[in-house]
């Protein structure tokens, strides 16, 4: 109850900020199939392209409480790390092998909730090809649990002139995505490739729709 409110609060008190700050053009693949409420339990997966891309994601699905995981970079900044916590953050720790904060997430999807995941883990650097090479938590996550995903691109373009573009995609389901006949750690490797360039092909669509 209490991470539902925060994140009530946050909403309604924060809304205008967001359209002054962000002001969001949402683009989709198939409406019909997705719109911006998400029904049930799900994980959303997206690139990653700034540390205010959580914030553009609480406004996009306004409906649903998001539950993103979030690298312990984020919590050790007092202000921010105490607000996370109140908005329901699952807490990674890049630098430890605990992978609790995959228990936790589970945990969420079994009650219906909404796991947000980057899977590139962290921001790219100049230079890099972006996305990056995804981690395999979505892929683990969908798999074990059955939930779809939903794919998210975002353009990345926040307190600028230009208005950040979000597109979002149909739901995916990992079963689909895993081929036959290879172990556990393959299967996942798959999973998140094909997951990967899936969020290529949304950001190329992104780009087409924004030119016409």
């Amino acid at each position: 109850m209490r991470i539902a409110f925060w994140n009530w609060f946050v909403k309604l008190t924060g809304w205008p900020a967001a359209l002054l700050c962000f002001r969001t053009k949402i683009y989709y693949e198939d409406r019909k199939t997705q719109g911006r409420h998400i029904k049930g339990p799900a994980i959303v997966i997206s690139n990653h392209t700034s540390v205010f891309d959580y914030a553009v994601y609480l406004f996009v699905f306004f409906t649903r409480t998001l539950r993103f995981q979030m690298a312990e970079l984020l919590y050790r900044k007092k202000g921010l790390g105490w607000l996370l916590k109140r908005l329901g953050g699952i807490y990674v720790d890049r630098d430890a092998k605990d992978f609790s904060f995959l228990a936790r997430s589970e945990q969420i999807l079994k009650r219906g909730g909404v796991v947000g995941v980057f899977p590139e883990s962290r921001l790219p650097r100049p230079g890099e090809e972006r996305p990056l090479e995804f981690k395999v938590s979505a892929a683990y996550l969908a798999l074990t649990s059955g939930v779809p995903i939903i794919p998210v691109v975002t353009n990345g373009s926040y307190f600028k002139k230009a208005r950040a573009r979000v597109l979002i995609g149909k739901p995916l389901y990992a079963a689909a995505l895993a081929p036959e006949g290879l172990d556990e750690k393959e299967t996942l490797r798959v999973v998140s490739e094909r997951l990967r360039q899936h969020i290529i092909d949304l950001e190329k669509l992104r780009n087409e729709k924004e030119k016409r």
